[in-house]
């Protein structure tokens, strides 16, 4: 499916069914005012969603969502006024035209639009999740993956596991005479897995997706699924205290990335830099990472849970280098942003709803490759801390400071992975961690597809990625 086919299927979902032609959208935008805007938009979403648990061997719980609605935004200067409405009518979209207005009524003559269309390569297909199985066989899904689960350890004892779709469409008419649409699939399952010895019990995660239909969950991936919750959990059984103090930390590649992405990606955000409010504020071009720290945000990936082939101000998603061989090179940027930063636009406008403003977020970020050996990496280390997988965080944007919980890590000692521990929490600054990486694994990996990020109360969905790392000097804080 192409842009135009894209545009089609929007017209049809948004716009044909409540009269909304062209004529009509251009007398919204004179709603706004004659008056001089930066920037207007207006942005229309249908979507989709549901939800199936599972527990205690039986589907106890579904869910199922549909909503639309449009929002309304103008900006002027660093003004921004904004209203949505979740009726889609030509008296809602006026009105709320009508209520953002004052922001414009100072400046020149408003310019008159003249109409193309958003073109972007498309980075999924169009399809609906929600559609490509029936009920009885998503229910059928997970009572073969909890099945999966206890048939591979005896410990086992409780299974849970939930799975998602969600089937969007939205399409974006800006004041410029831009007009651009997308179709967004997208499909998620989690599961989590208990298993007790010795009066013991510890849990064990894993699962994936990204933005496709429910045959990517086919029998081969929900067998990876249940082996690696399953292990994890039986390594948790066997796990001691995690020690405490100052060491070298090896995070695993893949989901570790989660790591990058709290504690520096949030602060090359291009809202948080142009507030002076980040650590890296200021500061492209100086050397903010040890070299061969190569960290990009690209929204291009094909099928990518964080990926998509238009932002939600209707431009094209980008691979964005934001840190080039330890060097600062850019910031993630929405309209808003780029406009008062003087820097280019990078694609990042997202939102959660129509009913939210647009912010600059990331899409998948990840560190690329470098030159040794993961073997090599575990083998240089006489003592310290392998983290393979991590749960929560808290991050501070303006200092950089972060406190990360391991779910799975291991003691290394003498260059050979011994026992696994449990309780550790790696405690650092984001900025002072990218100048302590020594070793860069040439086997960088991006997530399952499970990551959602908070910003301002609005979650979206994104990726992680990185190689093997060696970081020296990481507080780690233990329970021994």
């Amino acid at each position: 499916m192409d842009a135009n086919s894209l545009l089609a299927t929007a017209d049809a979902c948004l716009l044909a069914p409540f009269d909304l032609e062209s004529r009509r959208l251009e007398a919204v935008y004179g709603a706004l005012g004659a008056r001089r805007l930066d920037y207007a938009d207006l942005y229309f979403q249908y979507s989709r969603s549901e939800g199936w648990s599972l527990e205690e061997g039986k589907v106890k719980s579904g869910s199922f969502a549909i909503e639309q609605g449009v929002g309304v935004r103008a900006i002027s200067g660093e003004k921004t006024a904004f209203a949505y409405s979740d009726e889609i009518s030509f008296a809602a979209l006026r009105d709320a035209a009508r209520a953002t207005r004052a922001i414009a009524r100072a400046g020149g003559s408003r310019k008159g639009r003249v109409a193309r269309r958003g073109a972007a390569p498309i980075r999924y297909e169009p399809l609906d999740p929600l559609a490509s199985l029936d009920a009885e066989h998503k229910i059928g899904l997970l009572e073969r993956l909890e099945a999966l689960c206890r048939g591979a350890d005896a410990r086992v004892t409780q299974v849970l596991a939930h799975l998602g779709g969600e089937y969007e469409v939205v399409l974006v008419s800006r004041a410029d005479g831009v007009i651009a649409a997308d179709v967004r699939p997208l499909v998620r399952l989690s599961l989590q897995v208990i298993a007790e010895s010795g009066g013991r019990r510890e849990t064990g995660f894993s699962g994936g997706g990204g933005r496709t239909d429910y045959a990517h969950f086919s029998d081969e991936v929900l067998k990876e699924y249940a082996q690696q919750a399953v292990r994890q959990a039986l390594v948790n059984l066997e796990s001691r205290p995690a020690p405490a103090g100052s060491m070298t930390v090896v995070l695993g590649p893949g989901w570790p990335g989660i790591l990058l992405h709290e504690a520096v990606g949030h602060g090359l955000e291009g809202d948080f830099n142009r507030k002076g409010s980040s650590a890296f504020s200021g500061r492209i071009g100086e050397r903010v990472a040890a070299r061969g720290v190569t960290v990009v945000d690209d929204g291009t990936l094909p099928g990518r849970r964080g990926s998509l082939s238009i932002d939600d101000e209707g431009n094209p998603t980008r691979r964005t280098v934001l840190i080039e061989d330890g060097i600062l090179r850019g910031y993630l940027q929405d309209s808003l942003n780029a406009r008062l930063m003087k820097m280019p636009l990078t694609g990042n406008g997202r939102r959660e709803s129509f009913a939210h403003l647009t912010l600059p977020r990331m899409t998948n970020t990840c560190m690329l490759a470098g030159a040794h050996d993961p073997r090599e990496i575990l083998g240089s280390v006489d003592k310290g801390l392998y983290a393979v997988n991590f749960g929560g965080g808290q991050v501070d944007i303006t200092t950089g400071k972060f406190v990360f919980s391991a779910t799975e890590a291991y003691m290394l000692e003498k260059g050979r992975i011994t026992h696994p521990v449990k309780g550790a929490t790696l405690i650092g600054n984001g900025p002072d961690v990218l100048t302590r990486v020594r070793m860069i694994g040439n086997d960088m990996r991006l997530d399952g597809g499970q990551g959602t990020c908070g910003k301002e109360g609005q979650s979206v969905p994104v990726g992680v990625g990185q190689p093997t790392l060696r970081i020296d000097g990481l507080t780690v804080g233990g329970t021994a």
